[in-house]
């Protein structure tokens, strides 16, 4: 009997956690190339590599859709390229808007080193040695979360990795890349990898925190159509609130935008769920719902 209430409890969660978009949404972060003071300069391209390795764990976690600033240029060319008369209209790129980060992720390196002890050389191919030794690694990352809309610092927090090994471990010498897999086998590969593990779990952990928004991109036939689908978590009956934007606040000593009010117009359940949008019907409305008014799940 205990049994049975408690899965009817669950199924009623299940109900509940779908149709009120308490799914997980996806939110969306670019990683900004990490800067190296840790006086480690073997590697010139240290936080360019890093920053990469945690775009890619970021985006292996399934939690975020993570936007590429480092490529940003070479669209806005192809796009400017395109729109030239150097192109068949059929086959050009588009020139569209850039798609704009939620969170900035940025840091620095500030810790990267590597002690070793123990006997010779041994054998060493393209840089890499195999010898009998023991070696300590550690990695310390400071990373820093940034609102996009306003540049400020919303969190930050230092994260280590450490790794040891003993007995016939692989090293180097010479440069290198992050991205190798010689490199990841080393203690110092694998303290790089837990640091940017427990990079991954406290920005998830933060931007749980964080509201996601969304916004409307077409209202037709009573239909709302929001610029949010399956890549961001979007699942058909979901309910979202619709907030009317007031006047942006800007500070007059710094000429920063501080944020704008607002206030709920109505409700929305999704109906229709494709790749990069949904469609809603409109539950409630205190007024007509437009373009680019905000969407938020009700739980923000």
């Amino acid at each position: 009997m205990k049994e049975k209430a408690l899965g009817v409890f669950f199924l009623i969660f299940c109900l509940v956690f779908n149709v009120y978009g308490l799914s997980a949404m996806k939110k969306t972060v670019a990683v900004i190339d990490f800067s190296n003071d840790s006086g480690y300069n073997s590697l010139p391209n240290l936080g360019r590599d890093f920053s990469m390795q945690l775009s890619d764990a970021l985006i292996q976690s399934g939690k975020f859709i993570v936007l590429s600033r480092k490529s940003l240029n070479t669209v806005m060319a192809e796009q400017d390229l395109a729109n030239s008369n150097r192109f068949a209209k059929a086959h050009a790129a588009r020139l569209g808007k850039i798609i704009p980060a939620q969170i900035l992720i940025k840091g620095k390196i500030t810790e990267f080193e590597e002690n070793t002890s123990g006997g010779g050389q041994g054998l060493s191919i393209h840089g890499f040695s195999l010898s009998a030794r023991k070696s300590s690694a550690h990695v310390a990352v400071i990373i820093q979360l940034v609102d996009s809309t306003t540049g400020e610092i919303i969190d930050s927090k230092r994260v280590e990795g450490n790794a040891n090994a003993s007995g016939f471990s692989l090293g180097y010498s010479g440069s290198f890349s992050l991205d190798t897999s010689n490199f990841k086998k080393t203690p110092l590969g694998k303290a790089v990898q837990m640091a940017i593990d427990r990079a991954v779990v406290y920005i998830a952990d933060k931007m749980s925190h964080i509201p996601w928004k969304g916004r409307v991109v077409l209202v037709k036939n009573n239909q709302v159509y929001i610029n949010a689908g399956r890549n961001t978590g979007v699942q058909s009956g979901n309910i979202f609130f619709v907030l009317r934007e007031g006047e942006v606040l800007v500070d007059p000593d710094t000429g920063m935008e501080l944020g704008r009010e607002s206030k709920k117009i109505g409700e929305i359940q999704v109906t229709e769920v494709q790749d990069k949008f949904s469609k809603a019907k409109i539950i409630s409305a205190s007024e007509g719902i437009q373009k680019d008014d905000l969407v938020t799940q009700p739980n923000t």
